[in-house]
């Protein structure tokens, strides 16, 4: 016997808004604070049936399009040292399983290819809440979370420093907003 598994996202194809959505990420800088960046150009699909084990998640971000507010750093991680933007242009992530954890929160197991590498990802995403926009469009908010190492990707780049810490640190953090809007 199964149990079919809902969720609080309505079924339907939610699109994610990238006017009112971010994908962003932080990683160490010299061991002692954490640089902050985002991703201005993304896009995103949330596919959700009468059961949430049917649910697919798909994603991809133009990794040209990074901004750390300093524009020296973002052409050095748009180089072959860290993304390689000419040969990789983009990032991509596609959902394997997709499971509650509780009411509002959810596990998303799937495949992230970045740098030309494929490897398996974990992200936590919590539902923000639903809500009908001034024009009638239905909504769902999201925060996704998950953690990835540089290495696995092959971004090796970095430089010892004096104290015994590097310069760029090999964990980085993800952290998405998602505001999507139920395709009719």
């Amino acid at each position: 016997m199964t149990t079919a598994t809902t969720t609080l996202i309505p079924a339907g194809t939610w699109a994610v808004d990238p006017k009112h959505s971010t994908v962003e990420f932080q990683v160490k800088h010299m061991g002692i604070a954490n640089v902050k960046g985002k991703f201005n150009e993304f896009a995103g699909t949330l596919e959700i049936g009468d059961d949430l084990a049917t649910a697919k998640a798909t994603g991809t971000v133009k990794v040209a399009s990074v901004d750390t507010n300093e524009e020296q750093r973002d052409a050095h991680l748009r180089s072959a040292d860290f993304f390689d933007a000419e040969t990789h242009p983009e990032l991509s992530f596609a959902a394997t399983a997709i499971e509650p954890v509780d009411e509002e929160t959810f596990r998303i197991a799937g495949d992230l290819t970045l740098h030309g590498i494929t490897r398996p990802i974990t992200l936590e995403a919590v539902v923000q809440g639903t809500d009908v926009d001034p024009w009638g469009n239905d909504r769902v908010g999201l925060e996704v979370v998950g953690q990835l190492k540089r290495s696995d990707y092959d971004m090796k780049f970095n430089q010892a420093l004096g104290s015994g810490n590097m310069l760029v640190g090999d964990k980085v953090k993800l952290v998405l907003d998602i505001s999507a809007v139920k395709q009719a």
